[in-house]
């Protein structure tokens, strides 16, 4: 007689966390994903030129590092970053007019890794964050994972405005505000000095960390350097200014930094070690051999003079490619130009009828974080030359007149 065994079952495995199940992915990187045809001209992302980058004097630097400090290079580094970029970081920081020490500067994995590490060391579930209205997608994402309360501050075409900022901090009581002043991503924009100057004053006041991150403020194609938030007074202790090499060196290289007050700069240093112990120390290496080799500002000025002709050349497009009563803010520098369209147009639904016409936007509703704009989208004016800039927005003319 055969005994035949009884199925097991198995039991189910435990649900992810709750942070991994309710916040979203990016909307941008799934557009690209959809628009990775060569025949797409795509508006969607954040890409700088790949043309522009400068291979050569990179390379050089890496040739440079493995062959005079091979063991240096590919060992273990400390989490607070290799002494040489720090010290080089430092330097440009206090040129640019805000005085700063290697000490000052935590090395982060590209701005982004930062941005995870302030969450980490600064929000509790249910806490509450402040935001720009539109926001910086990956930071919405960011604050969400930890569990914040995402309040948008209200604005205007400059940005926050700064009476509306002290009634929220007064309400609201939040942990932090997180602003991209310079440049916005999405808008462009750029915050006014009194208006910064006014953000400094509340947070003085009120009792709130500010995150002041600078990924395109050496993009400038038109007007006058502005200075930091994190450089008036009242905000010396309690603003953290973010930087990154993505926009002005290579994204590839991922790397970033943040300055902070000492006690938070600690903080965001064991967060880091729990994450990834330590910054990539060939890139480091390579990074500050480069900037000890090579004018880094002179390269800069190179890169910002072709993409101020590649905005030129979207602004030039745009009045015949958008419908009559749109409107969009000339950018004076960056990467992203914002538009916003008649009442009754929605971008997201518009989406799939301009991507089969090959070009391709993101809309402006994942930017906000409370009710969005629908009629918004972003456009990024870098990747693409002049000609390829006409073309789509002929493209995108063309899809937005097209029956629905």
């Amino acid at each position: 007689m055969t005994v035949t065994e009884p199925v097991r079952v198995p039991a189910p495995t435990p649900q992810f966390a709750a942070r991994a199940r309710t916040v979203g992915g990016s909307p941008v990187r799934d557009i690209l994903a959809v628009t990775a045809r060569p025949e797409v001209i795509n508006f969607a992302g954040g890409l700088p030129a790949p043309e522009l980058f400068d291979t050569d004097g990179i390379a050089a630097a890496y040739r440079t590092v493995l062959a005079g400090t091979p063991a240096r290079a590919l060992q273990y580094s400390t989490t607070e970053g290799e002494p040489a970029l720090r010290a080089a970081l430092a330097e440009r920081t206090t040129t640019r007019g805000l005085p700063t020490t290697p000490d000052d500067l935590l090395v982060t994995t590209g701005s982004q890794q930062a941005l995870s590490l302030l969450a980490t060391a600064l929000v509790e579930p249910g806490d509450t964050v402040l935001v720009e209205n539109p926001c910086y997608l990956a930071a919405l994402q960011a604050f969400a994972l930890a569990g914040a309360r995402v309040v948008a501050v209200p604005g205007d075409e400059h940005g926050i405005d700064p009476q509306a900022l002290d009634d929220l901090v007064a309400r609201e009581r939040p942990k932090l505000l997180y602003t991209v002043p310079t440049f916005q991503n999405p808008t462009g924009r750029t915050l006014p000095a009194a208006r910064r100057a006014a953000v400094a004053e509340v947070a003085a006041r009120r009792g709130l960390w500010i995150v002041e991150d600078d990924p395109y403020g050496e993009l400038r194609y038109a007007g006058t350097r502005v200075p930091w938030i994190a450089a008036h007074p009242g905000a010396e202790d309690r603003t953290v200014l973010l930087g990154s090499f993505s926009k002005v060196m290579a994204p590839g290289l991922r790397l970033g930094w943040l300055r902070a007050p000492a006690g938070l700069r600690r903080a965001c240093a064991v967060a880091k070690q729990a994450a990834d112990l330590h910054t990539p120390t060939v890139n480091q290496l390579a990074a500050a051999r480069y900037l000890a080799d090579n004018d880094l500002d002179a390269h800069v000025a190179r890169v910002a003079a072709v993409y101020g002709t590649r905005r030129d050349a979207m602004l030039a497009g745009l009045p015949d490619a958008l419908p009559d009563g749109s409107a969009w803010t000339p950018p004076d520098g960056g990467m992203f130009l914002w538009a916003r369209l008649p009442d009754g147009h929605d971008t997201t639904a518009l989406l799939p009828e301009v991507v089969r016409h090959d070009v391709a936007y993101v809309p402006g509703a994942p930017f906000y974080a409370g009710d969005p704009d629908r009629a918004t989208l972003r456009l990024c004016f870098v990747t693409q030359t002049p000609d390829e800039i006409t073309e789509g927005l002929r493209r995108l003319g063309d899809a937005l007149r097209s029956p629905r």
